[in-house]
């Protein structure tokens, strides 16, 4: 299952708090529609406040990531890694050793 680092957690601590999102609110992570006929799976990110009933969920410090039920397998062995820099976020995706 995806995993968390401690700034990804941080991050977005602080990327819901801006919001204003509510207790149980979270980050989640989807299928985007294919774009100018990309063949490869694209995935959006979005501030929820909170799970949709068949989203799978990442605790971290009492932080939420929510997979939607194509994005579990895609990220099963990935870590998300987070950065803020001068009001912008940048979400990466880190490969777990041995994935």
């Amino acid at each position: 299952m995806l995993r968390l680092t401690d700034a990804a957690a941080e991050v977005i601590r602080d990327l819901l708090a801006t919001q204003s999102v509510p207790p149980g609110g979270g980050l989640r992570i989807s299928a985007a529609p294919p774009a100018n006929g990309d063949e490869e799976a694209l995935y959006e990110l979005a501030v929820v406040i909170g799970p949709e009933e068949s989203d799978a969920v990442v605790e971290r410090d009492g932080v939420f990531v929510y997979l939607e039920p194509a994005a579990i397998a895609a990220f099963a062995d990935k870590v998300l890694d987070a950065e803020q820099d001068e009001g912008s976020v940048s979400f990466t995706f880190l490969q777990t050793a041995g994935g």
